[in-house]
């Protein structure tokens, strides 16, 4: 008897998107598919059909990526969401991709396993994550050896041990300058900090200082040797840029795909997860933010911002809204995972808002 898998398997099982499953029903491009209600079913022996516009990328990239470090707000649950936005076979082709927020790069790294562009530009405001990925483009060997060596030291030792030898290289990392000498070790310090901290945060407090407790991981893995050597080769073909946002309109055109995702608005007083710098976010940046996305749409790029939902805690609170009223606002559901106890953690709305 004949057996089905439903578009989401079938996307898992051939590593591409649900979105591009469906098109390719829809083409007739897999025979025995069909629509059942409002979903494709497609039968499970089913080969995947052969897409011209990725398959010398497949032969060439056939990598696997993820983050390399936890970033908060990091988008790796909304994945799913953000790949159905990217340009399909029948849509304008786009050959380069930008990312002016760039945070922990949980899209970047999906665009680079499965999807060819032929220029890519990343940028962040936060110069010791930019030093990372830099680091990681530029300077991987290096990188690697430092982190093996720390976390080699740091996972036989007890809690207090543990303690003492997190705080050390807090300190470390908050009194050492960022310069061309120091690159590679603040690099370091960065990504065990990441790994070892409560949460994975990124916080500073107004003297720029990083300030986040030790984590309680039994067995953090500091040092991913395999995926950082798989960024380095992915990150040969991008520009990578540490400053404000606004520096990529020299790189957006009509051939460009945007993805930004800021700080967000926080939903209330206490979830204000938005001093990755010293300076925060507040609702003055998201207007400032606002006018940019309304320049970079003038030139024709394809748009995709993502940022939470006010309504989740106000549904009178309308602030994106009218913000972005001249674009498409879509309101999914994410989980919100930082919050000090479990139980506050659960389904909420996001946006991702298109033009």
């Amino acid at each position: 008897m004949l057996s089905f898998i439903s578009a989401k398997e079938a996307a898992e099982k051939w590593n591409i998107s649900q979105r591009r499953v469906s098109v390719l029903c829809s083409e007739n491009r897999i025979d025995g598919a069909m629509m059942v209600g409002n979903m494709w079913i497609i039968p499970s022996t089913s080969e995947k059909p052969i897409d011209k516009r990725t398959v010398r990328y497949e032969r060439e990239h056939a990598i696997s990526l993820k983050p390399f470090v936890k970033w908060v707000g990091g988008k790796s649950q909304l994945i799913d969401e953000l790949e159905n936005t990217l340009p399909t076979e029948n849509d304008k082709m786009l050959t380069k991709y930008c990312e002016p927020m760039v945070g922990g790069g949980a899209l970047l790294f999906n665009v680079l396993s499965k999807h060819h562009f032929e220029e890519l530009y990343i940028s962040d405001i936060n110069a010791e994550l930019i030093n990372a990925y830099q680091a990681i483009k530029n300077n991987v060997d290096n990188l690697i050896q430092n982190l093996r060596e720390m976390q080699m030291m740091f996972l036989p030792m007890d809690e207090n041990g543990r303690k003492f030898y997190y705080y050390s290289i807090r300190d470390k990392f908050n009194n050492t300058q960022l310069n061309e000498i120091t690159a590679i070790e603040k690099a370091t310090y960065f990504i065990y900090l990441n790994k070892t901290c409560f949460n994975g945060l990124y916080r500073v407090n107004r003297k720029g200082q990083f300030n986040v407790p030790m984590g309680a991981y039994k067995k953090p893995i500091i040092c991913d040797e395999e995926n950082l050597r798989n960024i380095h080769r992915a990150l040969q073909n991008v520009t990578i840029v540490c400053g404000d946002y606004s520096l990529s309109t020299q790189f957006i055109d009509e051939d460009t795909f945007v993805y930004i995702d800021p700080p967000y608005r926080p939903l209330s007083d206490t979830s204000a997860f938005t001093s990755y710098n010293a300076d925060i976010f507040d609702d003055n940046e998201q207007i400032r933010l606002a006018k940019f996305i309304d320049k970079i749409n003038s030139s024709g790029a394809k748009i995709v911002l993502s940022n939470s939902d006010p309504k989740n805690v106000n549904s009178e609170d309308t602030f994106f809204d009218e913000l972005y009223k001249a674009y498409n606002i879509k309101r999914v559901s994410a989980t919100r995972m930082i919050n000090s106890k479990a139980e506050a953690r659960g389904k909420i709305n996001e946006l991702l808002i298109c033009n």
